[in-house]
């Protein structure tokens, strides 16, 4: 990939974020305008953009960058932005609200991730894996309480659905690695899916899921392969 292809990707994706961002105030009016609470659909669209900005963003990353550089500046920028909506006040009030700024924190959570996992371990696909969590993941949490609890909360019905999603997500990227570590990818998305219900302050799940997941992320490529897994598949290319 050439210096020139990866810029061209950059600024194409960046404004593909910059069109969910936009166009998700339709559904938000939408929503509203069919009598539901103004609140529940700012943390449905939230969700949305979690998952067709975030998680979309993060699965192109191994495919079109050959290093973190780019994936890093375009998620600072995209945090500069969601930031200075709260700043001025001019939020993007159909995903953003004044109670939190959970928004800005997934932008900063998903550069920073990406590019130091990237860096650490060499790997593009493992160093996506926790935005994956924080992106599809949180996403479908939210989705899933959004409809059934029907207001913000932290229902472990939601990690239920986390962790049927993640799960096969860690398998599988964690499998992608050299040597190939299934088991502790499923670690981490199990990790993610726990770790999602807590907030601490300032520190929401955002952070919680991307530290916590890179952390085991980053055990696994040290220690190796283990469990039963490795035992009788000692070949890689047999996981």
């Amino acid at each position: 990939m050439t210096f020139t292809s990866q810029l061209y990707w950059a600024v194409g994706l960046s404004l593909y974020v910059l069109c969910i961002l936009f166009l998700t105030r339709i559904p938000y009016q939408a929503m509203v305008e069919r009598g539901m609470e103004p609140i529940r659909a700012v943390y449905y669209n939230r969700k949305i953009v979690h998952m067709m900005a975030g998680g979309v963003g993060s699965l192109m990353v191994p495919f079109v960058f050959a290093d973190p550089w780019f994936p890093l500046i375009c998620g600072l920028l995209l945090t500069a932005l969601t930031y200075l909506g709260h700043l001025t006040g001019l939020r993007f009030y159909w995903f953003q609200t004044p109670e939190n700024r959970n928004d800005v924190k997934f932008a900063l959570m998903w550069s920073v991730s990406v590019s130091f996992l990237w860096w650490l371990l060499e790997n593009p696909w493992l160093a996506i894996l926790p935005s994956l969590y924080m992106a599809f993941g949180d996403g479908v949490t939210g989705i899933v309480r959004n409809a059934i609890i029907r207001k913000r909360s932290k229902s472990p019905i939601g990690n239920l659905f986390m962790l049927l999603l993640c799960a096969p997500m860690g398998w599988i990227v964690g499998g992608m690695a050299t040597p190939a570590i299934p088991v502790w990818g499923l670690i981490s998305a199990v990790v993610a899916t726990v770790v999602e219900r807590y907030e601490f302050g300032p520190i929401d799940d955002n952070i919680l899921i991307t530290v916590a997941a890179s952390g085991v992320l980053l055990i696994g490529t040290s220690l190796g392969p283990l469990g039963v897994v490795h035992a009788l598949f000692p070949d890689p290319s047999l996981w």
